[in-house]
Formats: C-alpha cells, sequence, structure tokens
C-alpha cells in the first residue's frame, strides 16, 4: 500500500527490516544480560536488597512517602505559580503595546536562557541573605522559585504559540461583533487554545516533577530522590534498588498525570463538537415571517405548503 506519505516496503526492504529487528533486539538481550549479570556479580540483585520494600512498612513510612510528600508540596506549588504568570507572560508578548511586549519578552528570553538549577541556587543564596527563612524551610522556597521562574517562560511561550496557531478569522469575527481586544482573548482566543496547548503543557509539569530533584541533589531538599542516601545507608547499601524503586514511583507519577491530561483533552475535544439538536415542526412554523403560517406538506417538509402558497400568489399576480 503506497500513500503520499509513505512508500509501501518491497521484499527486499521488508528483508531488512526484519534482520535489523532481530541485530536490535538480541543487541538489546545482550545488554540486558550484561548489566543483570554485572549487578549480580556486586550483590546487587539479592533478596535481601529488595525485602525491605516489600516486608518492612518503615521504609515507606520513614524515607520514601515523606520525600515523594515534598516532592509533591514542591511541584504542585511551582504548578500553580508558574501556569498563570506563564499565561500573563504569553498574553503580554502579543501585546499591542510596545513597552508591554517588550518587557514580557525580555523578561521570558532571560529567564529561559538560564539553566533551572542556577536559578534554585540564586535563590537559596537570596533568601539565606535577604530573608528570616528558616534553613529547614529555605530549600523548599529555593526549588519552587527556580521552578516557577524558568517553567513559567517556558510556558509563556506555550501559550503565545498556542494562541497564534488560531485561524485570524477567530480574532476578525470577535472584532466584527464589537468585542475588545480583552474580551477577544478572554472569551475566543484562550479557551480554543486550551486544548491545543494541552500536549505541551503537559509535558512542562512532567519536567517540573522530575526538577525537585535537583533540589534534593544540591540545596538538601529531603525530596524523593533525596530518601535513597539515608535509606541505603539504613538498610545496607541496596543503593541499586531504592534507585530503581524511585524510578518506578516517578514513572507511575508521571504516567498519572499524563493519563489525566489525555482524558482532559478528550474531554475538551468532544465539548466543542455539536450537540447534533434538530429544530422541529413547530419550532420553524414559530420562526417563519409574521402574518405568514407555515404547514408542513404531506412528506412533512415544512418548507412545501408555504412555497406553493409562495408561488400561487405570484401566479395570481401574473
Amino acid at each position: 500500500m503506497t500513500s503520499v506519505l509513505y512508500d509501501a516496503p518491497g521484499p527486499r526492504a521488508k528483508r531488512r527490516n526484519l534482520l535489523y529487528t532481530v541485530v536490535f533486539l538480541v543487541a538489546l538481550a545482550a545488554l540486558i544480560w550484561w548489566v543483570g549479570r554485572a549487578l549480580a556479580d556486586k550483590g546487587q540483585l539479592e533478596w535481601i536488597k529488595w525485602e525491605p520494600f516489600v516486608t518492612d512498612s518503615r521504609a515507606w513510612s520513614t524515607f520514601l512517602l515523606p520525600g515523594l510528600e515534598n516532592t509533591l508540596i514542591a511541584a504542585s506549588l511551582a504548578m500553580v505559580i508558574a501556569l498563570p504568570l506563564g499565561a500573563l507572560f504569553g498574553i503580554a508578548r502579543l501585546s499591542d503595546h510596545w513597552w508591554v511586549r517588550g518587557l514580557g519578552g525580555t523578561v521570558v528570553e532571560f529567564f529561559r536562557a538560564i539553566p533551572v538549577l542556577i536559578l534554585m541556587l540564586f535563590a537559596n543564596a537570596a533568601y539565606a541573605e535577604f530573608t528570616d527563612i528558616s534553613p529547614e524551610n529555605r530549600p523548599l522556597y529555593a526549588v519552587v522559585t527556580g521552578l516557577v521562574l524558568y517553567n513559567a517562560s517556558v510556558l509563556a511561550e506555550v501559550v503565545r504559540a498556542g494562541i497564534l496557531s488560531l485561524p485570524r478569522g477567530q480574532t476578525d469575527a470577535a472584532k466584527a461583533i464589537g468585542m475588545r481586544k480583552g474580551q477577544t482573548m478572554t472569551y475566543v482566543l484562550l479557551p480554543q487554545s486550551v486544548t491545543a496547548m494541552l500536549p505541551a503543557l503537559v509535558s512542562q509539569l512532567v519536567v517540573i516533577v522530575k526538577d525537585t530533584a535537583l533540589g534534593g541533589a544540591l540545596l538538601g531538599f529531603s525530596e524523593l530522590l533525596a530518601s535513597v542516601r539515608p535509606m541505603s545507608a539504613n538498610y545496607g547499601a541496596n543503593t541499586i534498588a531504592s534507585f530503581t524503586v524511585v524510578a518506578l514511583i516517578f514513572v507511575v507519577l508521571n504516567f498519572l498525570l499524563t493519563t489525566f491530561a489525555s482524558w482532559l483533552e478528550g474531554r475538551l475535544r468532544r465539548g466543542k463538537k455539536s450537540t447534533g439538536a434538530v429544530v422541529g415542526v413547530d419550532a420553524v412554523a414559530e420562526l417563519a415571517t409574521p402574518g405568514e403560517h407555515v404547514h408542513p406538506d404531506e412528506h412533512g417538509d415544512p418548507r412545501g405548503r408555504a412555497a406553493d402558497g409562495k408561488a400561487a400568489k405570484n401566479d395570481k399576480d401574473t
């Protein structure tokens, strides 16, 4: 089968693709075997290393769940602040006023160009120098600040691109009925662009969840990844097992986030479809012009007898 964008492979191409697939699977199996063999030689696959996550509830209540709670707190705060802030700067970049557009563009380009880890380190130093925030809470503030500044600038570009992707006719139609620019943005452009922006927004939210681990690595923030070190020290150097469990938790967390976003996107798309309502004959009769009553013909067509009446009147006039 051949289409505009794809040519069906012939016999030689099929054999070549099959050969590439077999070679890749063999290489992948060899790599997995080599990694498993190396871990087994180091004693990392012994049951004693993995047993605490199955039999000892303290591994979860003392290390993993508190770390997961801090990760969710930091990510949630960053999301709640970064989303409206990013939308604000994205709309500012579309402003008709040059100074608003220039200010929004400068802020977005500046913070988008700086690595999020540097923003966290600067925020931590600033909070230590100019505020009275306790050292226990300072890492959380620094992590949230860095995540908000960086991701708000990225989300601003997502919002701007989503709005610009809409047809020009949407804005023209809003202007034609007398809507101001703010009303057009609020009631016409933003609601329609949300569906188009949703995949990119979800991808950035996943990045926020994962980037909380940077605070644990360098700022001492007790998030999920930071729980590996004390847990490994408490349960006999089960570092590989701890990292594996933490990675699986991140996978499940981000999978739930993307699944919810896919469900929300589908719901929004279904909500935009027509309800398919059918106007009945009586409703059509009520919409007829004053002094003219519409009667359906023998086939139920409300236009039939009205059209016949008009034709008879024209014949009489002639």
